[in-house]
């Protein structure tokens, strides 16, 4: 049995929310798709700017990915600086500086003016590495962030509990409890004027003047302009999944002693990554918070990967009493900088937030800005670098041939296999396999009662063969990310409808 409750600490620790659904047809100048960080960040922004926005949420707001994330605000992105330096130009890598750094001060500015108690501090960040080869690769980071116009050094001393080889520190960052910040900005958007729909998932989009979102259960939203900012986009007409590979994280959280904080926040790419914060806990302890064992949703042993987790946290901590555990899931762009505008060449007011890499906090705020800033007419200068229609061959082709490769592999290999299982029979209670029932590719599930639960097989993305995720009891689509509840309910785009169930004779 894993340690902790299944459960994220932001989720656990907020009241639920009661939006009602979209109950008819109704009119905006903007409609905002997903209530997510992103989503919300850009309803308020547009609010304040005086334009009349309805944001549609297929569940609760900030529930999603955003009630997952570690919440950490920092400008610090792993090695991001010198591989934009290179890969694009030092002008980049400023400007990409200049925009994150805006969103950590922009988190801080409206918790101040708007009062929310959303536990905000300001603490440094690190990326650090513990061996001797990976520090070339660290100081190249510190210098190109400097460079880049951050307060950033080069370090061999932190305050982790282990030595470190060397690790970039950039000043004036911060972490917050991201679900109190977000929940505060929604009522105070809702007084402004501004709409929110819970339990109304978009189905449809309508390009033109003016726009019109189709839902679930038929009711529109007729807008001049939609933003889509569901994590990952639920309309593919711009083609973006070929360019948006889905990463899965485990998360952990344990009560540490307050003496034991190691005063900042923390990250490093090597052991298939380990990133470490604290938060406000009970009184004399902080919480522990650590992220890693990144995986393709679909693929890989989630519960092993805990086991890991949990193991290297009590190794480095050992005073660390497990109290949480979750998992998260963002995408990540082929050239590494989130896509943040219009949605394709040819769209004319529909825009677009998506590929984070991990970093939607900080990434999710700015869209709020950046796209308000777009719908105003007043694009800042860094607004190219994030453009969605930028396509830099050079940069991309390498990683979008092995995306789609892998792809590819998942869409024909998995079809090629007799089976996931020889029969029903065989699903031990408590787990899932893919079957076949009547000839047809099924996700079966057996629940601890001994009923089994059948529901296509075959994403309604496009059409990949799902895999069961047993340490989330849930479905999940290797291809592009898309999961599913055992009863075939959408919990994860970019599916934006269910398994259908299938019918055992």
């Amino acid at each position: 049995m894993l340690a902790g409750t299944r459960e994220s600490y932001w989720m656990d620790t907020t009241p639920a929310t009661t939006y009602p659904a979209l109950p008819d047809d109704i009119e905006a100048d903007v409609a905002v798709v997903g209530g997510g960080i992103a989503g919300l960040c850009t309803a308020w922004e547009l609010t304040e700017a005086g334009r009349r926005v309805a944001l549609i949420e297929a569940d609760r707001i900030a529930a999603g990915v955003t009630g997952y994330t570690t919440a950490k605000l920092s400008v610090l992105h792993t090695l991001i600086y010198d591989r934009l330096r290179t890969s694009f130009d030092r002008d980049a890598a400023r400007l990409y500086a200049t925009s994150q750094q805006q969103a950590v001060d922009r988190v801080a500015e409206l918790a101040a003016r708007l009062r929310i108690d959303c536990e905000l501090e300001r603490v440094p960040a690190y990326t650090w590495t513990e061996s001797a080869e990976g520090v070339p690769r660290i100081r190249a980071e510190a210098d190109a962030a400097a460079e880049a116009g951050l307060p950033a050094s080069f370090v061999t001393r932190t305050g982790l509990p282990f030595p470190v080889a060397g690790a970039v520190r950039v000043e004036n960052q911060a972490q917050f409890h991201p679900r109190k910040f977000l929940l505060a900005l929604a009522e105070d958007l809702t007084r402004r004027g501004g709409r929110i729909f819970e339990r109304t998932r978009a189905t449809g989009l309508h390009e033109g003047e003016p726009c019109t979102v189709t839902t679930e259960h038929g009711r529109t939203v007729t807008a001049r302009q939609v933003v889509i900012a569901t994590h990952y986009p639920v309309f593919d007409r711009a083609l973006l999944f070929a360019r948006l590979q889905p990463r899965r994280e485990l998360v952990v959280a344990a009560a540490i002693p307050a003496g034991q904080d190691p005063g900042g926040a923390y990250l490093t790419p090597e052991r298939n990554t380990r990133s470490i914060r604290t938060a406000p806990y009970r009184t004399g302890q902080r919480l522990l918070i650590v992220t890693g064992e990144h995986f393709t949703p679909g693929e890989g042993d989630p519960a092993q990967r805990w086991e890991r987790l949990i193991g290297w946290t009590r190794e480095r901590f050992p005073d660390a009493e497990i109290g949480y555990r979750w998992a998260t899931q963002d995408n990540t762009t082929t050239d590494g900088v989130p896509f943040i505008g219009p949605f394709h060449p040819g769209a004319g007011n529909v825009y677009v937030a998506t590929g984070f890499g991990g970093w939607g906090m900080s990434s999710g705020v700015l869209t709020g800005a950046l796209l308000t800033a777009y719908l105003t007419g007043a694009a800042p200068a860094w607004a190219e670098l994030y453009d969605p229609r930028r396509l830099g061959l050079a940069r991309e082709a390498g990683t979008m041939l092995k995306l789609q490769a892998k792809v590819a592999g998942h869409f024909v290999g998995d079809r090629l296999r007799p089976s996931h299982a020889d029969s029903v029979d065989d699903i031990a209670p408590g787990s899932g396999a893919v079957v076949r029932i009547g000839g047809q590719h099924c996700a079966a599930y057996r629940d601890r009662a001994g009923e089994v639960h059948a529901v296509s097989a075959r994403c309604t993305h496009l059409g990949c063969l799902v895999a069961f995720n047993d340490a989330e009891t849930a479905w999940e689509c290797p291809c592009h990310g898309s999961r599913f509840g055992i009863d075939g309910s959408v919990l994860q785009g970019p599916a934006n409808r269910p398994l259908p169930p299938v019918h055992r004779e």
